[in-house]
């Protein structure tokens, strides 16, 4: 895995294990790692005619016994980059304002 750190190795693995799992759930996956210099969208997908932002955040512990959640890690500020970069993937691929899209995330 090239020279990734051991937190970005979690990270890929996070990201490979959720996007294999949406699959089996029906998602199309349209992209992963969409970035921009302001901000990423790890996995884009689309169901039923409604686009799918995922953000996966992963660890490599058992969280809940130590009382740490992932999905904690999305601050404000994360969620405030995230919205920025839908924005542009949005008029990027020149999607219509009548498309629904959802945010989730995956922990």
């Amino acid at each position: 895995m090239r020279n990734l750190t051991e937190k970005q190795k979690i990270g890929l693995i996070g990201e490979n294990i959720s996007a294999k799992h949406l699959a089996k759930q029906g998602f199309k996956i349209l992209a992963r790692n969409y970035r921009k210099k302001w901000g990423e969208i790890d996995i884009i997908a689309e169901k039923d005619n409604i686009l799918y932002f995922f953000e996966v955040k992963s660890v490599s512990c058992e969280p809940r016994n130590q009382g740490y959640m992932p999905e904690e890690n999305v601050h404000s500020w994360k969620a405030k980059r995230l919205s920025r970069t839908i924005k542009t993937y949005l008029a990027e691929r020149q999607v219509s304002d009548e498309t629904e899209f959802k945010i989730g995330i995956i922990a």
